[in-house]
């Protein structure tokens, strides 16, 4: 009998220690993005967004309504990622109303008020939303309900291509009024969301004139009744430059401009005053100027010239799409742009007829 209880013993110590090992491997490479204990790294209003108990809590009063959706902003930016949490979400009312969500890729509308738009994981109290994806502020609105393999094509219209289960079936696995795990995938242009493990959506946004490749990640408080929203166990884990497509990670880090051709005249750097341009993902940013230029791009290395689309997210040009062309050389990379929102070249040239601008860049060594 004790010979059997020790193998016993024994037996579930080594399960255990197998599963906490395949548990642990796992989570390999997710690093957590809320420290359990304060708001550090996240920018919000205040007076709606606390931590209590290890947890993220955002909360309205019928003495403290508010008018307009907001939002709790990560000090970051994705593009691909995997992103796992747990939520609970509660209504503080009799009309059974809560609403929030996790903005992912989005934008930054009004920083004083806290506003983003763009793709959301959404939630709620009710029975119908909790794992859809929603477009925030944008012209998709719903862009899958839940259960829906969906593929947003070129010309921005909505296909279903398939099933992921019943909707009314999904719902049964979530905890009302309790705690729910939410995972939220990205890869590309592949977009999914998980609850409790059971996948609730799958998108292809091939729609390239509204999909986002990259933006900000943030928690929605959703304006109407009194209602609590909490996050906690917030860890993500991103693409690492080795797992990117090979142009997309010949291109990471920064850049100085060595040349810039446009109308037929030309500059050299002691002319442009040494600028850099520094690439993380799929963002760029110029590191040394005046002007806060920034925004993100996507490449297309199987095309002839290799493609290039620039989506400014400062400036004049801000969300216009400018076309372009590059090419590597040894250390050095050029693009030719085109106008904004105008045809993409066809060659490396900015003769003063072309509209077009032609930039070589050179690779700055790490420091």
């Amino acid at each position: 009998m004790k010979t059997k209880i020790a193998g016993g013993l024994l037996t579930g110590a080594i399960l255990l220690l197998q599963a906490g090992s395949s548990l642990a491997a796992d989570e390999a490479g997710f690093k957590p993005i809320f420290n359990g204990k304060d708001l550090t790294g996240w920018d919000g209003n205040t007076q709606l967004w606390s931590v209590r108990d290890g947890a993220i809590v955002g909360r309205t009063t019928a003495e403290k309504p508010i008018s307009g959706n907001t939002f709790l902003i990560w000090n970051g930016t994705v593009s691909d990622f995997e992103l796992r949490c747990s939520f609970k979400i509660t209504p503080n009312n009799d009309k059974g109303f809560a609403n929030s969500g996790i903005q992912y890729r989005s934008k930054v509308l009004d920083k004083d008020g806290w506003v983003v738009g763009g793709y959301q994981a959404d939630m709620e109290a009710g029975d119908t939303y909790t794992g859809i994806l929603y477009e925030e502020r944008m012209t998709r609105a719903i862009m899958a309900a839940r259960g829906e393999k969906v593929v947003w094509d070129n010309e921005c219209k909505k296909l279903v291509t398939g099933s992921l289960g019943n909707s009314a079936d999904i719902q049964a696995a979530i905890h009302k009024g309790d705690w729910n795990d939410y995972v939220i995938i990205a890869k590309g242009n592949h977009l999914q969301h998980f609850i409790n493990g059971r996948q609730t959506i799958d998108v292809t946004d091939d729609c390239e004139a509204k999909r986002a490749m990259s933006g900000v990640l943030a928690l929605q408080l959703h304006a109407g009744q009194p209602m609590t929203v909490q996050f906690r166990n917030l860890r993500m884990k991103t693409e690492s430059a080795d797992a990117l497509p090979a142009d997309l990670a010949k291109l990471q880090g920064d850049w100085q401009v060595n040349k810039l051709e446009a109308n037929g005249d030309v500059l050299s750097s002691d002319d442009l005053g040494g600028l850099v341009v520094s690439i993380k993902g799929n963002n760029y940013k110029l590191l040394n100027s005046d002007r806060a230029d920034h925004g993100t791009f996507t490449v297309d290395a199987s095309k002839t010239p290799a493609q290039m689309d620039i989506r400014p997210e400062s400036g004049p040009d801000e969300g216009v799409k400018l076309p372009a062309i590059y090419e590597f050389k040894g250390q050095q990379f050029r693009v030719c742009y085109g106008r904004p929102g105008g045809d993409r070249p066809t060659s490396f040239s900015a003769s003063s007829d072309s509209g077009q601008t032609l930039i070589t860049y050179d690779k700055k060594k790490a420091e």
